[in-house]
């Protein structure tokens, strides 16, 4: 009876040793030593790509561009660059090893649609504080609750070498964006015939995660502070949102409320997640495509495919251009691709399919980062019948007064409608603020109804 009980005590402990090393199970200190060595602080591949046309990180933009002063758009570093070839529908078969099924599919599906390509910079840069995190959380960050939250981490991102699909995506949604924001920016979502009217927000992000000193227990299960105002048209105006961001989202699912300006009433908002249509986006996109993913991972399987070189949008300056007009951008069926930059850089790509029982509108979503941000800077969003249905692209640049690389416009098409939607429009509004003054009262339902107007 005693060997009995011996045996059944050491199968169960083997198990919960199994289980405990399946839940810490973190990077060995020869992997965490690579951080800075061969691989730069963000996990990125240092080196080349073999034939050189991707260059070596050397610590991205250290340093703004002479002329360039705090409040001021972003001047280009690279204005000098030529356009080394362009991509068309009637090439693209000589360099679709590089591209992804969605740009494919939009070079393919308008003729007017380009992409130029110019040379790689690899300009992504932070502060040398998220470097010294980001090595430290490498050996101590885990998710927990299936990957449906993360802990053992702060300020840098958690998963600088992945193992898994939701390890990478938790590295977008905890990415470095500087410790407060604001922002003006426009939305448009043209007809087919290049009609449209802008939508103008006020947006504020009030990082927790990122804030220099911050610990994990100073979080209270909170990652981010979001809000954002209606400015117009008229009819939409003085509506605004707060988002109150979870890292462990099956502790606590995020916090949502809206100010309704014609009732002057702060009302829940359970619905803003997941699926449900963007604000004033003409249900071009969910809430969770804003920032190119946010929110909950529970309802998708994720799976880390690997890297791959492919052509992203990248180092796309022109886009805030205050001398380049929203109507230069904004053309009928897709916005105006000579204005675009592309480069050759290294993805991680992940992909997510959606769980048996959960709903979703997309089936499956292929997400691809940029290894040395871990931005998501293109995604291809496919449908019930497992047909490609909507393509992403972040048009990102350096913001290197904080530093960090960030969207300068996000780009939603939809290939079945033949329309598109622009978010982040800004080359007419001033430029980003960052490191604005707020404190945590500014974000919560009495500071949302003081706040309201009209």
């Amino acid at each position: 009876m005693k060997r009995k009980n011996l045996i059944i005590f050491v199968a169960a402990l083997l198990v919960l040793v199994g289980t405990s090393a399946t839940l810490w199970a973190g990077l060995t200190p020869e992997e965490v030593a690579r951080l800075g060595a061969d691989l730069t602080p963000m996990g990125a591949e240092k080196a080349g790509n073999a034939d050189g046309t991707i260059p070596a990180w050397d610590g991205g933009i250290t340093t703004p561009p002479d002329g360039y002063k705090v409040g001021d758009h972003y001047i280009n570093p690279f204005a000098d660059d030529k356009v080394l070839f362009t991509i068309t529908g009637d090439n693209v078969s000589e360099y679709q090893d590089k591209l992804t099924p969605g740009q494919v599919a939009l070079l393919k599906t308008y003729p007017s649609y380009k992409m130029k390509v110019y040379p790689t910079r690899r300009s992504a840069s932070f502060p040398q504080r998220i470097y010294d995190k980001t090595k430290e959380n490498a050996g101590t960050a885990r998710t927990v609750d299936n990957g449906y939250g993360v802990t053992g981490s702060i300020n840098g991102i958690p998963f600088p070498i992945p193992k898994t699909g939701v390890e990478g995506i938790w590295n977008h949604i905890l990415r470095y964006r500087s410790d407060a924001a604001a922002r003006d920016i426009a939305q448009a979502a043209p007809t087919r015939k290049g009609k449209y009217t802008l939508v103008q927000f006020h947006d504020e992000f009030y990082m927790l995660y990122s804030m220099e000193g911050k610990t994990e227990a100073d979080l209270n299960n909170k990652v981010l502070m979001f809000k954002q105002e209606v400015m117009a048209p008229a009819r939409l105006a003085g509506g605004i949102l707060l988002v109150q961001e979870s890292m462990n989202q099956v502790k606590e699912h995020r916090s949502a409320w809206l100010y309704n300006a014609g009732q002057r009433r702060v009302r829940r908002a359970p619905n803003v997640a997941y699926d449900n249509p963007g604000t004033a986006s003409d249900a071009m996109r969910t809430s969770d495509q804003f920032d190119m993913f946010n929110g909950a991972v529970d309802r998708y399987e994720w799976e880390l495919v690997g890297k791959k070189e492919i052509y992203i949008p990248y180092n796309s300056y022109k886009l805030q251009d205050p001398s380049v007009k929203v109507k230069d951008i904004l053309t009928p069926l897709h916005i105006n691709q000579d204005l675009v930059r592309y480069e050759l850089h290294r993805v991680w790509v992940v992909d997510a399919r959606l769980k048996k029982g959960e709903r979703h509108i997309y089936k499956r979503r292929t997400f691809y980062l940029d290894e040395d941000s871990w931005q998501i800077v293109a995604m291809d969003q496919y449908d019930k019948r497992d047909q490609l249905w909507r393509v992403s692209e972040a048009h990102v640049i350096n913001y290197y007064n904080v530093p960090t690389i960030w969207t300068s416009l996000e780009v939603h098409t939809d290939l079945q409608a033949g329309r598109y939607l622009a978010l982040g429009l800004n080359s007419e509004n001033k430029a980003y603020t960052f490191n604005i003054k707020r404190t945590m009262e500014d974000y919560t339902p009495a500071a949302l109804r003081r706040s309201g107007r009209r």
